[in-house]
């Protein structure tokens, strides 16, 4: 029964983008490792790695277009959940590094000993143990987004205000990893990873395994919002997005509603920064800036909000632009940016995916039979496929 549910609640569409993922998820660490170098499809070492960390930022603008694109949140501080992922995926690297480290120390990370730390701070406790840390990456972003969504939603914040209030919690989060004596690298962060689950990190078979499990993660990712957006709770999310007023009079538990969606928006964050970090190779408190976040907005934006397909082609586009673009005009990618941020704003308002789709819709045959939907309350509102102007 929850599985017949479940294929009713997803997307065709979302359907195929996760077969095109699993398909990706099997080419390139075939190009990669089978493949001989002479061979005009293989691809080389740096590449994996490098398409793994756009994968890793396609899922976290997927996060972020759950609640903005569909709950109307426009959260400025998701690079914080994506960030505390990162760390807590970084912390079980540390861990694993042992007497391997610069000072051989086969309990205290590198950075420590060389701050005199005589003991390991008990909040790194558990993480020499992969389900530990695994559980740290969902529960820290998750319990934070609780407890901060909780208190704003209740306080009825919204608009702006929140915009504010989510930007002023990543800057301050940036600002407590920095210090020396936070217990997380300061400034330097966490690096020099040796081995995850025992392999080498840095081998060729490891980093295509990373990309293949960030693929299926991005994957289950598109599945988890698709069945949420397209079940009633979405067509919810949706009203809520489009005229709150309206439809907490109705007599919706909106606080909770939204509540649910940043929760669930904060995991699939985190998750993607505990993919992040493996292929990176460091995490540091520059993850928390601001600015990170604005970016995640943009590619968003870019993509398309409130499509799912959307977030996902935009996070890809520009930060493989962004590759190509700082490698030839550096001092001038912000400028871009910006730019192109602008001019989606003003000509694309619906960003790549909604304005193909809108033109695919116009070009579409009209229906000829003379069958009406049955007005059976949120089903029949024509507004639940399109973010509000």
């Amino acid at each position: 029964m929850i599985s017949a549910m479940l294929l009713r609640a997803l997307d065709r569409r979302a359907v195929w983008l996760v077969c095109a993922l699993l398909l990706v998820a099997l080419a390139i660490p075939f190009a990669n490792l089978v493949l001989p170098e002479g061979h005009p499809l293989h691809l080389p070492n740096y590449l994996v790695p490098l398409l793994g960390k756009y994968m890793s930022y396609a899922m976290l603008a997927l996060a972020l277009d759950l609640v903005w694109g569909y709950c109307g949140i426009l959260s400025l501080g998701h690079g914080a959940f994506f960030a505390l992922g990162g760390y807590a995926m970084g912390m079980y690297l540390m861990r694993q590094i042992g007497t391997r480290g610069v000072y051989g120390n086969p309990i205290l990370p590198d950075f420590m000993v060389f701050l005199n730390y005589k003991t390991l701070p008990w909040f790194w406790y558990g993480f020499d143990n992969f389900w530990f840390a695994c559980l740290m990456v969902v529960l820290v972003p998750g319990v934070l987004a609780f407890v901060f969504g909780f208190l704003a939603f209740r306080s009825r914040v919204t608009g702006v205000y929140l915009s504010i209030i989510t930007q002023a919690l990543t800057y301050a989060l940036m600002l407590a990893f920095f210090r020396n004596d936070f217990g997380f690298g300061g400034n330097n962060g966490l690096t020099d990873y040796k081995d995850i689950l025992g392999f080498n990190v840095l081998s060729a078979t490891t980093r295509g395994a990373l990309f293949a499990a960030t693929c299926i993660a991005l994957a289950v990712a598109v599945l988890v919002c698709s069945a949420i957006v397209n079940s009633k709770l979405g067509k919810v999310m949706v009203a809520i997005r489009d005229a709150e007023s309206r439809t907490r009079f109705l007599g919706y538990r909106v606080d909770n509603v939204k509540l649910f969606a940043f929760v669930v928006s904060a995991v699939i964050a985190g998750v993607a920064g505990a993919l992040y970090v493996p292929q990176v190779g460091i995490i540091n408190p520059s993850e928390f800036e601001p600015g990170n976040s604005i970016e995640i907005v943009i590619w968003t934006a870019v993509g398309g909000r409130g499509t799912l397909v959307g977030p996902i082609v935009g996070g890809l586009l520009l930060n493989f632009g962004k590759t190509v673009f700082t490698s030839l005009w550096p001092d001038y990618w912000l400028f871009a940016l910006g730019g192109l941020f602008v001019l989606v704003t003003l000509f694309l308002p619906k960003g790549i995916v909604g304005t193909i789709r809108d033109l695919l819709a116009r070009k579409a045959p009209p229906r000829r039979d003379n069958t009406q939907p049955e007005a059976t309350g949120a089903e029949d509102a024509p507004l639940v496929t399109e973010p509000a102007e």
